[in-house]
């Protein structure tokens, strides 16, 4: 099953897709966010493209784990995003995306002035690996 992570923004919505079997991710650009309406449309048209099955939202927590504004947003833009694309929309933690997208672009050598416009989509990257590795079953093969 093909999945679409969404790294919610303020300015703008970082996208990475998943292939069939949720082994590889790669990020896949961004979208400008002006108001909610419009950019649920445009992440919509962009899982349509991508044919995906399911959604996964960054859900924003504050460090002592409680929800604050931006928790609220995301989950607002879930919703939104649902009824846009129709599939069903997962909301996963996550703590620290865009610090470890800027360090995964650092070290694979991406200079400076171009990690600023790969960074959101980069952030969606590690939120899709971290939920397809929580969403992982067992491999075929290994101890119980």
């Amino acid at each position: 099953m093909r999945v679409l992570a969404v790294d919610f923004g303020e300015k703008r919505i970082g996208l990475a897709v998943s292939d069939d079997a949720g082994r590889i991710v790669v990020p896949v650009g961004s979208v400008s966010r002006t108001n909610d309406a419009r950019a649920a449309a445009d992440v919509a048209h962009a899982a349509k493209e991508r044919e995906v099955a399911r959604l996964v939202v960054g859900l924003p927590r504050n460090l002592d784990g409680t929800e604050g504004l931006l928790a609220r947003r995301a989950r607002n833009f879930a919703r939104r995003l649902s009824d846009a694309s129709g599939l069903p929309v997962d909301l996963h933690g996550e703590a620290l995306t865009s610090a470890d997208a800027e360090r995964d672009l650092r070290a694979a050598g991406v200079p400076a002035g171009r990690r600023a416009a790969a960074r959101d989509a980069e952030a969606a990257a590690v939120l899709l690996r971290d939920w397809l590795a929580s969403h992982a079953g067992p491999r075929p093969g290994a101890p119980p």
